[in-house]
């Protein structure tokens, strides 16, 4: 080593600490945020469900709430019917938001624009602004009753009031954020790999599931992740939309704390959604982490 190139060498390892320590200040504060406005009232919740103040006013560890809610009948209905609303809408904005990306990914020109501007759409408008115009269309005398009045066709059983009723409308609320993922894991798939494939004599359908579905996996999870969680603890659209026996965990919890006056069941009702939640958070999580592990 020469003695013009060693300064420069021992230079090196301070200047990465200075940006390093910036680094850190620069993300300390929305860490603090995270952790004030979010991880405190987790614990916070959790300690005041398992330590409760008992009839002496003193405070003692009781797993009631909890086992209240796990022999309740109409507790575990209202948790079922949340799992089975999200899992329902996890697949269907599956179903619906892939074809829909892969045609966005691999199309070009106006119609391609058009299609695009209409998947993205309901992104601006508000879930009760959404809600209103599903009642409107699909609800008791609405566009659709009308339209079979009109052609001399019987009605059909509305979904509104139904547990498909909040089905409908949270698939439309999430299809613009599945497709915009979507669309950007498909970005990963280089055009010479599908142009290769294609050249040996390989199909669409052998193109998709060779080729394309392998480099999704982890966008496909990260999209699955975010759909659970923004459906799982939705309130709005379950609340308009739904059913008032069984409900969804959002509607379930604010009737809880709000109209029956029991914020001890209403924190318990709200740790049980959060671990469910957190389930899929650490799915999400991995992938992340998995995925930058994978970048060179």
């Amino acid at each position: 080593m020469s003695t013009d190139t060693a300064p420069a060498v021992l230079r090196r390892p301070r200047s990465i600490n200075r940006g390093s320590s910036i680094g850190l200040l620069l993300v300390a504060l929305p860490v603090l945020l995270l952790a004030w406005l979010i991880v405190f009232p987790i614990f916070s919740a959790v300690v005041d469900t398992i330590f409760v103040r008992g009839p002496d006013g003193a405070t003692e560890f009781s797993l009631a709430s909890y086992r209240f809610f796990f022999t309740d009948g109409y507790s575990l209905g209202n948790l079922w019917l949340t799992l089975w609303t999200t899992a329902v809408c996890g697949i269907l904005l599956l179903a619906i938001g892939l074809p829909i990306a892969l045609y966005l990914r691999f199309s070009q020109g106006r119609l391609a624009a058009y299609v695009q501007a209409l998947a993205i759409f309901p992104m601006f408008v508000p879930s009760i602004i959404l809600a209103y115009a599903l009642i409107r269309t699909i609800g008791p005398n609405g566009t659709v009753d009308l339209l079979l009045n009109a052609v001399s066709l019987p009605k059909l059983r509305t979904p509104y009031l139904t547990p498909w009723g909040p089905v409908i409308g949270l698939v439309w609320d999430n299809l613009p954020l599945t497709v915009l993922m979507l669309t950007a894991g498909l970005s990963s798939v280089s055009n010479s790999a599908i142009e290769a494939a294609r050249d040996v004599g390989a199909g669409p359908l052998r193109v998709f599931i060779s080729i394309i579905l392998p480099r999704m996996g982890n966008s496909l999870l990260v999209t699955a992740s975010f759909a659970v969680l923004g459906i799982f603890s939705a309130f709005t659209l379950p609340y308009v939309l739904g059913s008032a026996s069984p409900e969804m965990m959002g509607p379930f919890m604010q009737r809880t704390f709000a109209d029956m006056n029991d914020p001890l069941n209403a924190m318990t009702q709200a740790v049980i959604t959060f671990g469910f939640c957190l389930v899929f958070g650490i799915f999400y999580i991995r992938s992340i982490a998995r995925n930058r592990e994978a970048q060179p």
